[in-house]
């Protein structure tokens, strides 16, 4: 049984009734959460986007009404007209706990099967199954605020921006294919054949075509795409906080995007944010925690000792050294006692996953040092360690030996993961800091080449650019990320402004002239007309607001979200098209191959 609203009108959200509406007639419309049938009463709790309120069912106030409430079941969707009381069993556990709705009149708007996941958010349903049934796993609160959040956000964004005389200004969706960052998601052309569009990884170019063109603050919260293996909080589709601006150096983007960032915290979270946000290196960054994006909240640094082991007998440090790799540790204080030797040997596993060749460690108890390597170093090199890691009973040494950048690589996860597993990361602390001066190139062994760290338009530090030429390994960018609990929420940098640093920085990548103008000619042209000097940010919008909600896990954040294989289990998508859609855009599919 369907029926119609008819005169039936909403004038209050379930939600929102409290003891000051007692004694008023409502009408409420939602969703059957549960009901309770105790013979000559029924409660039915009513659910909206607000929350739930107590609908009760009396026999001897209309026996027609009664019978159709025997009728509903859960996430039937109904109009209740009533009057607000008060409870009798007063429940301190929902905002409307102190008053019900008795009703007078009742609509079933729609019936509904019983649901193939609960609409409650402790169901521990799969989460396959969730996105499947994405609509349902929707209604539960926890994911409605989480919605509610990321609107809030983006409103707290756009007010403090509109503010600073930024103005939103929407780029392009179908845009030309770039290299240099992950792969393009591509369209074909069906007016153009054998012609693409990409679909745009960032809106980089266009933003700083816009600063060209004289618009000086420009931001937009834009969809972005990139055809790149999945990791756990990665999306094929992304959203971006884009900012660009003119006449600026490193120190006015830093310091406008603290504002905002001090703004968001305080109005979403109630939390004021220390400002100016504390800075480091990428240097200092790597030395000290073996990462680019460290997580702040707990200590375990990493500690050079190559120079106390250099000649030491154990040949996998000595050897190292000798090859041009260096040794470094991380001292686990305190948690000695809470590792055994399995325990180690599975974070010896861990390390294999970013290249170590194994893990050395000394534990330090009350008998004295236990260690497999112990045997190999003297008792000075033992000594030199123990000063060096800063070492006292109780604490777990963990040694990597090898490559800098499989050092870095492995100490620097290998932290974060022994944190985890010792579970002593406080989540109600925020840590932020901007992490500076990254390299300007990174090379890439595969392609035999120099690439961008971040992108061919980032700026060089003014007193490295006579590098570029001869030694780009040591040119420094004016870049910055900032860093927010471990996790880079946003990046970017001061652009180049000229097209003959521009054309510099591409010789630098490999580029031709020729090959330069052909990807990149319209962004020189529009150089030859006077350019200001700029730079931006990108934050992702996504990651942001899952730190704001507390969600460990990106999809929680995201209406429609994809799974790690890129494939949306509601729709169906990506799926096959037909021959004449094909014929259509000149595509012919050789699967074969």
């Amino acid at each position: 049984m369907r029926e119609k609203m008819g005169t039936l009108r909403r004038t209050h959200m379930c939600g929102n009734l409290r003891p000051s509406h007692i004694g008023e007639e409502v009408v409420l419309m939602g969703w059957v959460q549960r009901e309770r049938n105790l013979g000559s009463l029924i409660f039915l709790d009513l659910r909206d986007t607000t929350g739930i309120c107590q609908i009760v069912f009396d026999s001897t106030v209309s026996e027609e009404i009664f019978k159709k409430a025997e009728k509903v079941r859960s996430e039937y969707v109904l109009a209740v007209k009533g009057l607000v009381r008060k409870r009798e069993s007063i429940n301190k556990d929902i905002p409307t706990g102190e008053v019900e709705v008795l009703a007078g009149e009742l609509k079933i708007l729609d019936q509904a099967e019983t649901p193939p996941i609960y609409i409650k958010d402790d169901d521990n349903v799969s989460e396959d199954m969730r996105l499947k049934y994405r609509y349902l796993d929707l209604r539960k609160p926890s994911m409605q605020n989480n919605l509610k959040m990321r609107h809030r956000a983006a409103k707290v964004v756009r007010d403090f921006l509109d503010e600073n005389n930024f103005i939103e200004v929407e780029t392009p969706m179908l845009t030309k294919t770039t290299p240099e960052g992950a792969r393009d998601y591509l369209v074909p052309s069906r007016v153009n054949p054998g012609h693409f569009y990409a679909l745009p990884q960032s809106p980089q170019l266009m933003k700083q075509l816009l600063m060209v063109a004289g618009m000086d603050r420009y931001y937009q919260i834009v969809k972005c795409f990139r055809d790149e293996d999945l990791r756990a909080n990665r999306q094929p589709e992304f959203t971006q906080i884009d900012i660009e601006m003119s006449f600026v150096d490193v120190e006015d983007v830093l310091e406008i995007n603290e504002k905002m960032l001090y703004r968001l915290f305080k109005e979403l979270k109630g939390i004021e944010i220390e400002l100016p946000i504390k800075r480091m290196t990428y240097k200092e960054a790597m030395e000290r925690f073996g990462v680019d994006k460290p997580d702040l909240r707990f200590g375990f640094e990493l500690v050079d000792i190559t120079e106390v082991v250099k000649n030491s007998k154990f040949k996998v440090f000595s050897g190292t050294v000798e090859a041009g790799g260096q040794v470094r540790g991380i001292n686990v204080k305190g948690y000695g006692d809470k590792f055994s030797r399995k325990d180690i040997s599975n974070l010896e596993d861990y390390v294999k996953t970013f290249g170590a060749k194994g893990l050395a460690w000394i534990k330090i108890s009350e008998e004295g040092i236990t260690s497999p390597i112990a045997k190999f170093l003297s008792e000075e090199e033992i000594n030199g360690i123990l000063e060096k890691m800063e070492a006292e009973k109780g604490d777990l040494l963990l040694f990597v030996a090898d490559k800098l950048k499989v050092v870095y690589d492995s100490l620097g996860n290998l932290r974060n993961e022994v944190a985890r597993r010792l579970d002593i990361i406080d989540n109600s602390k925020l840590e932020l800091v901007w992490i500076t001066e990254f390299p300007l190139f990174e090379y890439d062994e595969d392609e035999g080449r120099y690439v961008a760290k971040h992108h061919p338009f980032t700026h060089p530090v003014d007193e490295d650019i006579e590098l570029l030429d001869t030694e780009p390994e040591k040119v420094r960018a004016k870049a910055y990320d900032i860093v927010i609990n471990g996790d880079e929420i946003g990046g970017g940098s001061i652009r180049i402004n000229n097209p003959e640093l521009q054309e510099r920085m591409f010789k630098a990548l490999g580029f031709s002239k020729e090959e330069a103008w052909d990807k990149f000619g319209f962004l020189l042209e529009a150089f030859k007309y006077g350019t200001p000097p700029h730079g931006g940010i990108a934050y992702g919008f996504d990651r942001l607001v899952m730190l704001l909600t507390g969600s460990f896990n990106i999809r929680d954040v995201i209406a429609f979200p994809k799974t790690q294989s890129a494939t949306c289990l509601l729709t169906g998508a990506p799926s096959k098209v037909d021959e004449n859609q094909l014929k259509e855009v000149h595509i012919k599919l050789d699967l074969e191959n």
